[in-house]
Protein backbone atom coordinates (compact mmCIF):
# COMPACT_ATOMS: atom_id res chain seq x y z
CA UNK A 1 0.00 0.00 0.00
CA UNK A 2 1.48 3.39 -0.99
CA UNK A 3 2.41 5.87 1.69
CA UNK A 4 0.19 8.93 1.71
CA UNK A 5 2.07 12.19 2.06
CA UNK A 6 0.91 15.77 2.25
CA UNK A 7 0.88 17.69 -1.02
CA UNK A 8 2.30 21.22 -1.18
CA UNK A 9 2.14 23.70 -4.01
CA UNK A 10 5.32 25.46 -5.11
CA UNK A 11 3.82 28.67 -3.71
CA UNK A 12 3.39 27.07 -0.27
CA UNK A 13 6.92 25.66 -0.31
CA UNK A 14 8.40 29.00 -1.40
CA UNK A 15 6.84 30.80 1.57
CA UNK A 16 9.28 28.92 3.82
CA UNK A 17 12.39 30.83 2.77
CA UNK A 18 14.10 32.07 5.90
CA UNK A 19 16.87 30.71 8.10
CA UNK A 20 14.33 29.72 10.75
CA UNK A 21 11.93 28.12 8.29
CA UNK A 22 13.60 26.79 5.14
CA UNK A 23 11.96 24.36 2.69
CA UNK A 24 13.42 23.14 -0.58
CA UNK A 25 11.96 21.09 -3.44
CA UNK A 26 14.04 18.30 -4.99
CA UNK A 27 12.74 15.61 -7.36
CA UNK A 28 9.11 16.45 -6.61
CA UNK A 29 9.52 16.14 -2.85
CA UNK A 30 9.37 18.95 -0.29
CA UNK A 31 12.01 19.02 2.45
CA UNK A 32 12.10 21.11 5.64
CA UNK A 33 15.85 21.65 6.05
CA UNK A 34 15.59 24.35 8.74
CA UNK A 35 17.29 22.18 11.35
CA UNK A 36 20.09 21.25 8.95
CA UNK A 37 21.12 24.73 7.77
CA UNK A 38 24.07 25.13 10.14
CA UNK A 39 25.29 21.58 9.52
CA UNK A 40 25.15 21.70 5.72
CA UNK A 41 28.72 21.29 4.39
CA UNK A 42 28.10 23.82 1.60
CA UNK A 43 26.82 26.45 4.02
CA UNK A 44 23.33 27.68 4.81
CA UNK A 45 23.32 30.19 1.95
CA UNK A 46 23.29 27.35 -0.59
CA UNK A 47 20.06 25.98 0.88
CA UNK A 48 18.51 29.43 1.26
CA UNK A 49 19.19 30.18 -2.42
CA UNK A 50 17.37 26.96 -3.36
CA UNK A 51 14.05 28.01 -1.83
CA UNK A 52 11.10 29.03 -3.99
CA UNK A 53 12.06 26.91 -6.99
CA UNK A 54 12.76 23.35 -8.03
CA UNK A 55 16.31 22.79 -6.79
CA UNK A 56 16.74 19.36 -8.39
CA UNK A 57 19.40 20.51 -10.88
CA UNK A 58 21.45 22.26 -8.20
CA UNK A 59 21.19 19.20 -5.95
CA UNK A 60 22.29 16.81 -8.69
CA UNK A 61 25.10 19.11 -9.88
CA UNK A 62 26.59 19.15 -6.38
CA UNK A 63 27.23 15.39 -6.56
CA UNK A 64 25.71 14.39 -3.22
CA UNK A 65 26.71 11.04 -1.77
CA UNK A 66 24.37 8.14 -1.00
CA UNK A 67 24.52 8.97 2.71
CA UNK A 68 23.58 12.60 1.97
CA UNK A 69 20.58 11.40 -0.01
CA UNK A 70 19.53 9.09 2.82
CA UNK A 71 19.91 11.93 5.34
CA UNK A 72 17.81 14.19 3.12
CA UNK A 73 14.91 11.73 3.26
CA UNK A 74 14.65 12.33 7.02
CA UNK A 75 13.71 15.96 6.27
CA UNK A 76 10.91 15.11 3.80
CA UNK A 77 7.59 16.73 4.77
CA UNK A 78 5.58 15.93 1.65
CA UNK A 79 5.42 15.99 -2.11
CA UNK A 80 5.02 18.74 -4.67
CA UNK A 81 1.49 19.11 -6.00
CA UNK A 82 2.00 19.10 -9.75
CA UNK A 83 -1.63 19.77 -10.62
CA UNK A 84 -1.14 23.55 -10.45
CA UNK A 85 2.06 23.61 -12.51
CA UNK A 86 1.30 24.85 -16.03
CA UNK A 87 2.03 22.35 -18.79
CA UNK A 88 4.61 23.22 -21.41
CA UNK A 89 3.35 23.86 -24.90
CA UNK A 90 4.47 21.29 -27.44
CA UNK A 91 5.91 22.86 -30.57
CA UNK A 92 5.24 21.03 -33.79
CA UNK A 93 7.93 20.36 -36.38
CA UNK A 94 6.34 22.93 -38.68
CA UNK A 95 6.62 25.65 -36.01
CA UNK A 96 10.28 24.82 -35.34
CA UNK A 97 11.27 25.63 -38.91
CA UNK A 98 9.12 28.74 -39.23
CA UNK A 99 11.69 31.22 -37.90
CA UNK A 100 14.64 30.07 -40.06
CA UNK A 101 12.41 30.00 -43.15
CA UNK A 102 11.17 33.51 -42.41
CA UNK A 103 14.75 34.69 -41.92
CA UNK A 104 15.78 33.24 -45.27
CA UNK A 105 12.82 34.91 -46.97
CA UNK A 106 13.68 38.29 -45.43
CA UNK A 107 17.35 38.01 -46.34
CA UNK A 108 16.44 37.26 -49.97
CA UNK A 109 13.97 40.12 -50.01
CA UNK A 110 16.13 42.78 -48.35
CA UNK A 111 19.63 42.12 -49.68
CA UNK A 112 19.95 45.55 -51.30
CA UNK A 113 20.50 47.56 -48.10
CA UNK A 114 23.55 45.58 -46.86
CA UNK A 115 24.99 45.46 -50.39
CA UNK A 116 24.58 49.24 -50.73
CA UNK A 117 26.28 49.82 -47.36
CA UNK A 118 29.25 47.69 -48.40
CA UNK A 119 29.45 49.42 -51.80
CA UNK A 120 29.40 52.90 -50.26
CA UNK A 121 32.07 51.86 -47.73
CA UNK A 122 34.34 50.62 -50.53
CA UNK A 123 33.93 53.86 -52.54
CA UNK A 124 34.57 56.08 -49.49
CA UNK A 125 37.65 54.06 -48.55
CA UNK A 126 38.98 54.25 -52.12
CA UNK A 127 38.47 58.04 -52.27
CA UNK A 128 40.06 58.55 -48.87
CA UNK A 129 43.16 56.52 -49.76
CA UNK A 130 43.45 58.22 -53.16
CA UNK A 131 43.62 61.69 -51.56
CA UNK A 132 46.48 60.70 -49.24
Amino acid sequence: MPTLTKLYSMKEASEHNSAGDCWIVVDGKVYDVSAYLEEHPGGDDVLLQATGKDATDEFEDAGHSKSARELMETFCVGELDTSDIPQLEVISEKQKTYIPEKLVQLSKQYWVAPAAAVGISVVVTFLYLRNK
